[in-house]
């Protein structure tokens, strides 16, 4: 790898406020708020709109689409019309 054209690598804390989550990674992005984390540390905090405390993929809470009836809908729209 060239030196000095890397973006710096270290710990940065990821924090969901609407779950009341955070969690400590390493990351190259950056911020000037920061947090004491529970090491008694400083680090870096970049705030989340959504992460896995609050998707509704991983809460369970997701909504299943009713594919079958799209598929249908779209058949009918974009049928070949016979001649």
């Amino acid at each position: 790898m060239k030196p000095d054209i890397h973006p710096a690598y270290g710990p940065v804390v990821f924090r969901d406020k609407s779950a009341d989550f955070a969690f400590l990674t390493r990351s190259t992005m950056t911020s000037a708020e920061t947090i004491e984390w529970e090491d008694g540390r400083t680090y870096p905090v970049v705030d989340v709109e959504i992460s896995s405390r609050s998707h509704p993929f991983y809460t369970g809470t997701a909504k299943v689409l009713d594919t079958a009836g799209r598929v249908e809908r779209f058949e009918r729209r974009y049928a070949r019309k016979e001649r």
